[in-house]
């Protein structure tokens, strides 16, 4: 199993912004099938080191993880939006 983490900052990060992108993410249930689990968050502390917006998803296998990278609802709706909102995002995917 994989586990994949995003971590992101918003340009705007007002409470509006942040929900609207958490839900984008949150879309993905129940339409990219590979996803085994997700969970997303959003940050209430606000401080200087702080990101905005976590997503975490668990995938069976690297393979899994490259197609999930390549998934047209993933591609065409959620990295769409989220590239065009975030300021920076940092990710990790390790073995669980």
């Amino acid at each position: 199993m994989i586990k994949h983490i995003v971590c992101f900052k918003l340009k705007d990060n007002s409470p509006e912004e942040c929900n609207k992108a958490a839900e984008i993410l949150r879309s993905m249930e129940g339409k990219v099938d590979l996803i085994r689990d997700i969970e997303v968050g959003v940050d209430f502390l606000h401080s200087e080191r702080s990101y905005d917006i976590i997503l975490q998803v668990v995938l069976g296998n690297a393979e899994a993880l490259e197609k999930y990278q390549n998934d047209e609802y993933h591609c065409n709706v959620v990295k769409k939006h989220m590239h065009a909102v975030r300021e920076s995002s940092v990710a990790i995917d390790y073995n669980i």
